[in-house]
């Protein structure tokens, strides 16, 4: 009899057993399911650096824009002023030359005959005249004596008069043709620079032709215009600043010297003349400038105008501290049309680095890492390099095929379906 109770024992403390291991496992599989899984780093957004503005003190100018071309103040344009064939030149372009420096020669054979030729007319006329002096002189004395009847004194004075208009007439010819051969010889007018020669030894020219044309370096001047809008801020005197193609990263400042009293009668534009100082001749004639004429000039925090978004009813642009994207409202000041920067009178700092472009439209408070030349190379040259947020490629994730396929439960063994986890408890196996 006492057999059957010991084993009666031995299976109820096997059921508590059981029973106990199964609500271990139930405890655990709720209190596994009822935390929350840890909450994912936030991603750092990689920006480089052509999204991105720094902010910095520079001088910023406003006023109506302005182009034109730049010409000499000074210069001559040398012409023919006989005709004939070009014996020599004596200076080419780029040279310089001095007010009257010899500049070519044109043949003067024609006109040195036509020069002997008045030499030998002015003789003529003279002995003519010394012949009419002398019988004016001898009539006037006979008809003083009665010899001679008064009209013939005045024949005479009136051939007098005509000697002495005729020897006057062959002085002004001779001058015309001393002039003349002189011509043949060409010339400098002024002082400067020979910038064009279109004449050739041997050319044959006519009278009025274009040999060579100097310019004066030293003296520079901005022909340009501005819209008739922009009248009220030109003035006499009114500083311009402005850059010339060929010398880039180059400011030039002059001042307005003259204003045409007209408009273009199709553009509407005002035509301006700017001298400017040319020293060291660094400037060159003909070319393309553009710039504006100075309004207002301080100097302050600027940036470009992409960084600041005013499509809302306050400006503002997104700043980046501390590793994070934050929107800063601001206020504006001048605006340069022709840098395309903006004033930002307060706001940030000078050194705050803002997000333009496409960047700017990340949430406040995203974490942002600016790259810089080095680090975006890098990633050019790894394009298969895994970044934050890309998956593992399927080749480098493990092998879910080798994987068992029942999880442990509460005794550290797999669960088998349809049977109860055994445990170790005190009551051990069934005998």
């Amino acid at each position: 009899m006492m057999r059957p109770i010991r084993s009666s024992r031995v299976r109820a403390r096997t059921v508590r057993g059981a029973a106990l291991a199964l609500l271990a496992f139930t405890a655990a599989a709720c209190g596994g399911a009822s935390q929350e899984p840890e909450a994912a780093a936030p991603t750092v957004v990689q920006v480089g650096r052509e999204n991105v503005a720094i902010v910095t003190r520079d001088r910023i100018s406003t006023g109506p824009l302005l182009s034109g071309t730049l010409n000499a103040a000074r210069s001559s344009t040398v012409r023919a002023e006989v005709g004939g064939q070009i014996l020599g030149v004596h200076a080419e372009e780029g040279q310089s030359v001095r007010r009257g420096t010899l500049l070519a020669r044109i043949e003067d054979q024609p006109l040195q005959d036509a020069f002997a030729s008045m030499q030998s007319a002015v003789r003529s006329a003279e002995h003519a005249l010394d012949v009419a002096q002398r019988e004016a002189t001898r009539t006037t004395n006979l008809v003083k004596a009665g010899a001679l009847p008064e009209r013939d004194a005045e024949v005479a004075q009136n051939n007098l008069v005509a000697a002495q208009a005729q020897v006057a007439d062959a002085k002004a010819r001779l001058a015309s043709a001393r002039k003349q051969l002189a011509n043949a010889t060409v010339h400098s007018p002024m002082a400067g620079i020979v910038s064009k020669r279109p004449a050739n030894s041997g050319d044959v020219v006519s009278q009025g032709d274009e040999l060579f044309t100097i310019i004066d370096p030293s003296s520079m001047r901005l022909e340009g215009s501005v819209p008739s809008e922009a009248l009220s801020a030109i003035t006499i005197g009114a500083p311009v600043l402005f850059e010339v193609r060929g010398y880039p990263d180059q400011q030039f400042e002059g001042r307005i010297e003259r204003i045409r009293p007209e408009a273009d009668a199709i553009t509407r534009q005002v035509p301006i003349f700017v001298s400017l100082p040319n020293k060291g001749g660094r400037l060159v004639s003909g070319l393309f400038a553009e710039g504006r004429v100075t309004r207002e000039s301080r100097d302050a925090l600027v940036v470009p105008e992409t960084a600041v978004n005013v499509n809302g009813a306050t400006p503002w642009v997104m700043r980046v501290r501390d590793g994070k994207a934050e929107k800063v409202d601001v206020t504006l000041g001048l605006r340069d049309e022709q840098t395309e920067r903006v004033e930002i009178a307060s706001g940030v700092q000078q050194g705050d680095v803002l997000l333009t472009g496409p960047a700017q439209g990340m949430t406040p408070g995203t974490p942002v890492k600016v790259q810089n030349g080095d680090q975006q190379n890098q990633n050019q040259q790894k394009p298969n390099q895994q970044t934050p947020g890309q998956s593992m490629p399927d080749q480098q994730k493990p092998d879910q095929k080798n994987q068992p396929q029942n999880q442990p439960g509460a005794g550290g063994q797999p669960e088998k379906s349809g049977q109860p986890a055994r445990t170790g408890g005190s009551g051990g196996a069934e005998d």
